[in-house]
């Protein structure tokens, strides 16, 4: 005889917006499924004698309803979809009876063949949900959300021309930060645009391994700026950003780390403001905090610097047009980042030296940061100069100046550290 569990559920996309559903326990169940219900603008009432941190603090801010206490009969008079997630059967087994008799749908976590629904695997994307149900099978239910979803942002799905009228594909600029260089360390805003652009304005610096993932009617130009070499003058990025938007494109111009870190993001946004043109930014990792991090090395920590300054060195000190004070900069205790300062590294670890900071004090220099070829190179401020030369640093790097570098290299570096934190040792 053929039973009701062995009936595949019938899909449904349930509008919740504004109606009342219930939920009946506050444990760890119950967290994973409150903020999908609030994200929905389910009006969402909670059931339960005690409950987890996190939904107290969804209590505390407005978003739902808690009552503290057993659940009683007349909790789902009203409900339009009820949970129930308790760790006592005969509780779940009493609500999802109720729900049956007054013909709600109802959820349960104990055991899914009891229920009349079953929650899937929710994913969103380019305004499409996805919603899989394994029959029962849960891991499975999310990996295959996960990898439609995945389609959906890069674009093996849905192809370009399926997305046209779009808001993704009105005409515009939209600066994307591609992040450090490590093409997983993109936004998923960031790669989402990317994917819905017709041109892709390029920085030598911007993951390049996603240039090869664009669909093959989009423009790319490069706009490269190497190092003592050739450079695109940003006068002529600023025309061709505007003037691919003004003749209806949508334009992605693409950086490495941070537009507006010295990316000179902002006048390119002046530039698309003075010709009218919609322009909208997508921020990125920033290198001087990412880069070190993924190293290994903190910028920060705890009794060991209060401060970080990021410095861009592509000036060496003394310079008429410098704008960074190395006296000043040499008297603060915390940690220096300097960007773009491999050639005038050995100029700028004299001024420091000159200003107050210790010979001693350590230097790592993280090269090729988050690509195959990173490799971290140790010094001091005073012997920086030479140990540039020996292990033959080229940029792109990251320098990183301050006890934070001893800190993460106690083994090569010695620094002194706080009492407290000694005592830790």
């Amino acid at each position: 005889m053929v039973g009701v569990s062995d009936f595949p559920p019938y899909p449904s996309g349930l509008r919740l917006a504004g109606r009342r559903v219930l939920v009946v326990g506050g444990g760890h169940v119950a967290q994973r499924r409150v903020p999908q219900l609030i994200a929905v603008g389910a009006d969402v009432h909670v059931v339960s004698p005690m409950v987890t941190p996190a939904i107290e603090g969804l209590v505390g801010s407005g978003e739902i309803a808690w009552h503290e206490r057993a659940f009683v009969d007349s909790d789902v008079d009203g409900a339009w979809y009820v949970i129930a997630v308790t760790d006592d059967r005969a509780v779940n087994d009493h609500v999802s009876a109720l729900c049956e008799a007054q013909r709600v749908f109802c959820v349960r976590s104990d055991d899914a063949t009891l229920g009349t629904a079953w929650t899937p695997a929710v994913g969103r994307e380019a305004g499409i949900t996805v919603a899989v149900v394994g029959n029962r099978d849960p891991r499975r239910s999310a990996s295959v959300r996960d990898e439609i979803v995945a389609g959906l942002r890069d674009g093996t799905i849905a192809a370009p021309h399926h997305r046209a009228g779009t808001p993704e594909r009105r005409p515009g600029v939209t600066l994307v930060g591609g992040g450090p260089g490590d093409p997983e360390l993109i936004s998923i805003a960031g790669r989402k645009a990317l994917m819905a652009a017709d041109v892709v304005v390029a920085d030598r610096l911007a993951p390049r391994e996603l240039l090869g993932d664009l669909p093959t009617d989009v423009e790319l130009v490069d706009v490269a700026k190497l190092p003592r070499g050739r450079s695109a003058q940003q006068e002529e990025i600023n025309r061709i950003i505007v003037e691919r938007a003004l003749e209806g494109k949508r334009v992605v111009r693409f950086k490495g780390g941070d537009n507006f870190v010295f990316g000179r993001g902002f006048e390119e946004i002046i530039a698309c403001r003075e010709a009218g043109v919609p322009v909208t930014v997508i921020p990125g990792l920033t290198s001087p905090v990412s880069v070190p991090g993924i190293a290994g090395i903190p910028v920060t920590h705890r009794g060991v610097t209060h401060e970080f300054t990021v410095v861009s060195g592509h000036l060496p000190p003394g310079h008429p047009e410098s704008l960074v004070n190395y006296d000043a900069l040499a008297r603060m205790q915390g940690t220096v980042v300097v960007m773009m300062g491999v050639e005038n590294a050995p100029h700028i670890a004299d001024a420091l030296v000159a200003g107050g900071r210790t010979a001693s004090t350590p230097v790592a220099v993280v090269c090729d940061g988050t690509m195959p070829t990173q490799r971290t190179v140790l010094a001091t401020l005073g012997t920086l100069a030479a140990r540039l030369v020996e292990e033959d640093v080229k940029p792109p790097a990251i320098i990183v100046i301050g006890d934070v570098v001893a800190v993460a290299h106690p083994e090569a570096l010695s620094a002194p550290l706080p009492a407290a934190l000694a005592d830790q040792g």
